[in-house]
């Protein structure tokens, strides 16, 4: 409790702060400066300058840039990695496979941005003998918004953070970004950055299109979201967080949209076939999946809804098993650790709530194990908070006794970033309804797998309806996350040598677009 106090008071500090090494809850040496609001403003102002001709860069440009960055990334070598390391208390191995991943999305955006038809050009040529009205040639492109502000994460301090994904897809959208860095690392967030400054100056592209913003308190953050001249907002992180800048949006005279993805409990479905042919394997992948970087994903399963039948005893005898076996790990910051076990004591006081499974002891500050908690159908219904998220290393069961019960839970679920069925094919018969309505609470529905790794590709969607995101018609992985960042625009009549590339006749670009109804990537006669 004494290191606490003292992380409290570093953290509380005005002008500079500290990162804490979780591992030790000590302050790192290091120090880094609050951003005033004055260097805010000037960071929008030299943003919004840049947009102008950011917008403008074609698209080998920018996906050159993309790549630069990516490259630059890499050149950082092991201090990157050491230093992360040190902020976090997350593995070696777990960062190293998270810069792959910040690397990889970054030229994945650059291939989307090459390419090009992402733009949805879509052509209606005129018709100047349509009766009774002529039609009149209109043409449709999509347009980037403006300078973006996206707010480091916690648990991912490279793919969610200052290059992560928000940033990558803000980018390749023609956008350009204004980064808060998380307070929890902020000498990662400034290595990375300079990394990204270097591709600017490397790429010749203009003063303003990144910056980062350091500081630990709130107000840096709120004053950001306000700025008139922000156009949109990403965000990962907790639902209060995430509400509030999303608030703050909608009280501007001017609002903006805010694309904050803000976690959620995952539910998972196991069906009477699946429980009774394979009850001892999906316990033992549920635990995996629940201490997975000590439960501090977005898709951690936080909640399991089984049927009581055949191979009921066998899956609890595993996930005990299983999870006595199971190393704890430090959380990522000490304020995380004591906001997940202020979840745990509010659980502890709920009846009916009964601890089924306990990983090995914590040896270390800031550490925490697996623990997995039952309860009844009836009882979870009763009792709201069953169904928030406890970010850590936490899950509960919810035994129900039939398929009507199943079935009125999914019902009754809010919005989720995912949702599992573990099942077999006559499962699937007898539960065709559980898909019918799974598929309008989340953004991503498994079968017989599990939530807690996001594949980075064309196809993914990570989001899903609120209270999951704020947004629940975009995706913050995947290459369709560049969509958040542009607003669609037509032309109309326009003189053909006025109109964007991707609009012209002759179709200089090569891209694939909409003419008069048919997909196609030819010339226009």
């Amino acid at each position: 409790m004494d290191n606490q106090k003292k992380v409290i008071h570093i953290m509380d500090t005005t002008n500079y702060f500290q990162a804490i090494n979780p591992t030790t809850n000590e302050a790192l040496e290091k120090q880094f400066k609050n951003t005033s609001i004055e260097e805010l403003n000037d960071a929008v102002v030299k943003a919004t300058l840049a947009f102008s001709s950011y917008r403008k860069k074609d698209s080998a440009a920018i996906a050159a840039f993309l790549e630069q960055i990516a490259e630059e990334i890499m050149n950082l070598g092991d201090q990157l990695i050491t230093v992360c390391n040190q902020e976090t208390g997350l593995p070696i191995g777990r960062l190293q496979g998270e810069r792959g991943r910040t690397v990889n999305q970054l030229k994945l955006f650059a291939t989307v941005v090459r390419e090009g038809s992402w733009v949805d050009a879509r052509i209606d040529t005129a018709l100047p003998d349509r009766l009774p009205i002529p039609r009149p040639d209109i043409r449709h492109i999509l347009i980037p918004l403006g300078p973006v502000a996206v707010f480091g994460a916690s648990n991912f301090p490279l793919a969610f953070s200052t290059a992560g994904g928000d940033t990558a897809s803000a980018l390749a959208s023609g956008c350009p970004v204004i980064v808060k860095g998380h307070e929890a690392h902020p000498h990662t967030s400034a290595l990375i950055a300079a990394a990204i400054l270097k591709a600017v100056a490397t790429c010749n592209m203009p003063e303003g299109v990144f910056t980062l913003l350091q500081g630990n308190s709130r107000s840096l953050g709120e004053a950001l979201v306000k700025h008139k001249d922000i156009k949109a907002v990403g965000f990962t992180g907790s639902f209060n967080g995430g509400k509030a800048l999303f608030d703050y949006a909608n009280q501007r005279s001017e609002p903006i949209p805010v694309y904050a993805e803000m976690g959620s409990t995952n539910p998972v479905f196991i069906l009477p076939g699946a429980l009774k042919d394979k009850a001892e394997k999906i316990a033992e992948g549920l635990v995996a999946s629940i201490a997975m970087g000590v439960g501090q994903f977005c898709t951690s399963p936080g909640i399991t809804f089984i049927e009581n039948g055949t191979g009921l005893q066998q899956f609890y005898n595993t996930l005990k098993g299983k999870a006595a076996t199971t190393d704890s790990g430090t959380m990522l910051t000490p304020s995380i650790k004591i906001a997940y076990e202020r979840g745990l004591t509010k659980l502890q006081e709920i009846k009916e709530v009964e601890e089924i499974a306990l990983g090995l002891k914590e040896l270390a500050v800031n550490n925490s194990t697996i623990r997995i908690f039952k309860t009844t159908v009836e009882n979870y219904q009763k009792e709201a908070f069953l169904a928030e998220e406890n970010f850590g290393p936490s899950s509960i069961i919810i035994e129900s006794t039939s398929k009507e019960q199943i079935l009125d839970a999914a019902r009754n679920l809010k919005g989720h970033l995912t949702a599992t069925i573990f099942g077999t094919d006559e499962d699937f018969e007898n539960y065709s309804e559980l898909f019918d309505i799974l598929e309008l609470k989340v953004g991503r529905v498994l079968v017989n797998g599990y939530p807690t790794g996001v594949e980075v590709c064309h196809a993914m969607v990570h989001g899903g309806p609120f209270p999951a995101t704020t947004a629940a018609n975009s995706t913050s992985v995947g290459t369709g996350a560049i969509k958040r960042f542009v607003r669609p625009v037509c032309f109309q009549d326009f003189p053909h040598n006025k109109l964007p590339k991707a609009l012209q006749n002759d179709n200089p670009l090569s891209l694939y677009r909409i003419v008069n109804g048919t997909i196609t990537n030819g010339k226009i006669a």
